[in-house]
């Protein structure tokens, strides 16, 4: 069984639509995906939202502070926000890969209605293909 944290700032955003992807990617595999915060923010409607519109639900989600999983053994950690990579409190993890990618932030867009949808849409399209090539690559499914 192989476990997966991704990590970013709060919890509340681009880390939770990496989960979901990995999740729907995944499909029932030998491996568990986590998703946590250095802070926790709660979960951000945006994201609720824009993922809805790719069928997949994260409502069930919740926004937790990375120490509460210090006693799972990672084999993937990867933080999606340089905040996160640059300010990530150590991991007990033996052998865990740590890998970055720096994704949009929709959350911090202000403008009208509309702008905030590109904003979401981008940053959920830019997480998708990340993962989905991250699950290829690494033959997690």
């Amino acid at each position: 069984m192989k476990n997966i944290l991704v990590l970013c700032t709060g919890n509340s955003c681009r880390s939770q639509m990496a989960h979901g992807y990995l999740n729907h990617f995944l499909d029932h595999t030998n491996v568990n995906v986590y998703s946590a915060g250095i802070e926790t923010h709660g979960l951000n409607p945006g994201a609720l939202a824009i993922m809805k519109e790719d069928g997949l639900s994260i409502d069930h989600h919740t926004s937790n502070h990375v120490d509460e999983y210090a006693n799972i053994d990672f084999d993937y950690i990867i933080t999606v926000c340089d905040h996160a990579n640059e300010n990530c409190p150590y991991i007990p993890s033996k052998n865990a890969k740590r890998l970055h990618h720096n994704f949009y932030d929709p959350s911090k867009l202000e403008g009208t209605d509309e702008e905030k949808h590109a904003a979401f849409l981008k940053a959920r399209e830019e997480i998708k293909t990340y993962f989905k090539v991250f699950v290829k690559d690494y033959k997690l499914n």
